[in-house]
């Protein structure tokens, strides 16, 4: 009788605990991340030919594709925190995943996308980051290093994300 009963709460516990490590919320902040310097790569936007070339700033970096509804979901805030954040000295990088190079540009149209992006038709820099879900954002401290890794769409304004790059804004 009782190998009847602990069998099914063995396997629904089991599946609870691998489920939390599934579920993209667990993998927020990733700490394995904090620390290791941001990896270099080329891009196009005005000022800048390179993420190095960025150093000094505060980069909220965003992997992203115009076909990805939650990236979408997110545009505004994003927009928004660009405005918040760009007189004291941080960024939003929007790196595009998109192989469609139109839609990709209709999306900045049609969003009005304030903040600098670079369309990177390879996935090379998202693949070079491990990144495997759409939106990935990561958060780099003005000596590019990582500080956290956020997994899925946000609400860019929320008090624990402005609280994290104030942190990063207010670091030397």
């Amino acid at each position: 009788m009782k190998h009847k009963i602990l069998g099914p709460i063995g396997l629904t516990l089991a599946a609870i605990i691998l489920g939390a490590f599934a579920f993209p919320s667990y993998r927020q902040g990733e700490a394995s991340l904090a620390g290791r310097r941001a990896k270099d790569f080329q891009m196009q936007i005005p000022g800048a030919s390179h993420l190095s070339d960025l150093r000094g700033k505060v980069v909220i970096l965003n992997f992203w594709a115009s076909w990805c509804p939650p990236c979408l979901e997110e545009t505004q805030s994003l927009n928004q925190l660009q405005q918040a954040i760009g007189q004291k000295g941080g960024v939003v990088l929007g790196i595009s995943v998109d192989e469609d190079n139109e839609a990709y540009k209709k999306f900045l149209v049609d969003n009005h996308v304030i903040f600098p992006t670079y369309d990177d038709m390879t996935k090379k820099t998202a693949t070079d980051y491990g990144t495997s879900m759409f939106p990935e954002t990561y958060f780099i401290d003005r000596e590019g290093r990582l500080a956290r890794k956020v997994v899925g769409p946000q609400d860019w304004q929320s008090p624990e994300i402005m609280q994290s790059i104030d942190i990063l804004l207010k670091q030397n």
